[in-house]
């Protein structure tokens, strides 16, 4: 998707063609140490009261739980508007940012890679990727925060999109009347980078930590375009997801999440090691060098994150329950309620909180990279009658 383009209003999604099979070394771009989030927007205060909106009425609760609808993943695909879908065009990618050329590689088979191993590499890809596809000039993070894997978050919030047209008729609603909250936003602020640039979403990103919220407001101060677009605010609960952030009489049209996973530091450490395993592994299968100067011990902290990114009591299940457990508060206040799900042994207990929360419709959305199925949950507690009429409502006529 072309970072300049613009959606005309009303303007049904559009559908690309299929390209090459996805690279699958971008999809073990899992995390490199880096940090988290873009752009250069007018920042708001923090504590500023939206205006009043008119929110559909809902009925309470209700005593019988939802039924729960999985929606199986496209195997091996991502989604079929996803830009990054197909082999990386490293020639196309070097143009957007020349810094990319120092650690472009050769594979046996005479492709163009990088060593996905190399965290400065993943960082300088990155920064490639949202200048071709997304138009964000500066992108940066601090040492030792979460670098995350542009493709994978792109897809989800393709998937979102197609979540809300539903409630449009099928057709995306003009994105400057789109309010999106992303909980968690990071020190890369990538969900509102990409969610803005793709659709043109209004974008508020929260976080607990002081120096990812620093971090967010760098980037934005550092790309114009994004002035207005984007806002950042901090979390000062942090046994709080909503409260604090959320205005008394303000509505979003989509709270997504990329919660912390791990339960404990122990267990984020045995994953590091695994993924430093299928590195290794994969390597070895394909030849690859370091580049041409640099040496080939990698940092230990390749697959670095800050605690509160990676890890919290309870893992990604707590977390998870404690949104739902919010959200009910929330529940004519925003179309749609989601967040990942990194385990599927997680849905377990998710499931049992959204069956008790009096939510009208749960939903397991799954999303395919390579060979790895990731999954997003979405509740809603409006009927679908509501649901239309909150996009008549709020996008429609505008």
């Amino acid at each position: 998707m072309s970072s300049s383009s613009r959606r005309p209003r009303g303007a049904p999604l559009a559908k690309s063609g299929a390209s090459p099979r996805h690279d699958s070394a971008d999809r073990r771009q899992q995390a490199a140490p880096a940090g988290r989030r873009d752009p250069a927007a007018r920042e708001k205060p923090s504590a500023a009261k939206a205006p009043s909106i008119k929110a559909p009425a809902i009925k309470a609760p209700s005593i019988k739980a939802p039924a729960i609808k999985v929606t199986p993943a496209r195997k091996g695909q991502l989604h079929p508007r996803n830009p990054h879908r197909g082999r990386y065009d490293m020639a196309a990618l070097v143009k957007a940012s020349p810094a990319l050329a120092a650690f472009v590689i050769k594979t046996p088979a005479g492709s163009e890679s990088i060593d996905f191993a190399d965290p400065v590499a993943v960082k300088a890809l990155n920064r490639a990727l949202l200048s071709r596809h997304y138009g964000i000039a500066h992108w940066d993070i601090p040492a030792g925060y979460l670098c995350p894997p542009i493709p994978g978050r792109a897809d989800y919030l393709h998937y979102l999109a197609g979540l809300i047209s539903e409630a449009n008729g099928g057709q995306l609603p003009a994105g400057e009347h789109v309010r999106a909250l992303d909980i968690g936003t990071g020190a890369n602020l990538i969900y509102p980078l990409l969610g803005n640039r793709s659709f043109g979403w209004q974008m508020v990103g929260s976080d607990i930590s002081t120096q990812a919220i620093d971090s967010a407001r760098a980037i934005l101060s550092a790309n114009v375009r994004l002035k207005g677009q984007i806002e950042v605010r901090l979390q000062t609960d942090r046994t709080r997801h909503f409260a604090g952030i959320w205005g008394a009489d303000e509505r979003f049209d989509l709270v997504l999440c990329n919660p912390p996973f791990h339960a404990s530091e122990a267990d984020m450490a045995r994953e590091a090691q695994r993924k430093w395993r299928g590195l290794d592994k994969s390597r070895q299968q394909r030849g690859n060098a370091s580049r041409k100067g640099r040496a080939r011990n990698a940092p230990a902290l390749n697959f670095a994150g800050q605690a509160a990114e990676l890890w919290c009591p309870g893992g990604e299940e707590a977390f998870v329950t404690r949104m739902i457990q919010e959200s009910r508060n929330l529940a004519s206040q925003c179309l749609w309620f989601t967040s990942l799900v990194a385990h599927s042994a997680s849905l377990t207990g998710i499931r049992k909180a959204l069956k008790r929360s009096g939510a009208s419709e749960v939903r397991v959305i799954e999303m395919s990279q390579g060979q790895k199925v990731s999954r997003f949950v979405a509740w809603s507690y409006l009927a679908p009658d509501q649901r239309r009429q909150w996009g008549r409502d709020h996008w429609q006529g505008k």
